[in-house]
């Protein structure tokens, strides 16, 4: 098992800032490889993706999320990963982003892939998208402020 941590800071309040990132089928606009994501339900989305010509399908279970603090996924289908990704207010109008991810690379080329580095670059890069998006347009396109709380052991 692999990880990655990234974090970007954006010039735009906490709850917009979450707001925004509640808004899953909007991620093909800043994630780099996404092809499509669909929310089927409060705690499940379906991904197509499309990384180094190879498309794949999977779901994933949001497993915890709480507004302006974390949302946290597990994959149900597919590779084996989970992630959460926090918000951290710095002052009232700049929010640090922090995404984790721990994930199992399938095959040759993502094992190759993990040890140059490119999961730990695209994260990155689709951060750094994320915050033009959220910067250039300066309001939320749509907002989920549910809770899912954290399973119990």
């Amino acid at each position: 098992m692999s990880n990655v941590t990234e974090s970007v800071d954006v010039a735009v309040p906490i709850r917009t800032v979450y707001n925004q990132w509640t808004q899953f089928e909007e991620f093909p606009h800043f994630m780099e490889g996404v092809l499509e994501i669909r929310q089927t339900s409060d705690r499940m989305t379906h991904w197509k993706t499309k990384i180094g010509g190879v498309e794949r399908e999977f779901d994933a279970q949001i497993t915890e999320q709480l507004p302006d603090e974390r949302v946290a996924w597990t994959s149900t289908s597919g590779s084996d990963q989970s992630g959460v990704v926090t918000f951290h207010r710095l002052d009232e109008n700049l929010t640090r982003v922090t995404v984790q991810m721990d994930f199992d690379p399938d095959g040759v080329l993502e094992t190759v892939g993990d040890k140059l580095g490119v999961l730990d670059r695209r994260v990155k890069g689709d951060l750094h998208r994320f915050k033009e998006f959220i910067e250039n347009e300066g309001y939320e396109t749509g907002a989920w402020r549910g809770a899912v709380p954290r399973p119990t052991p």
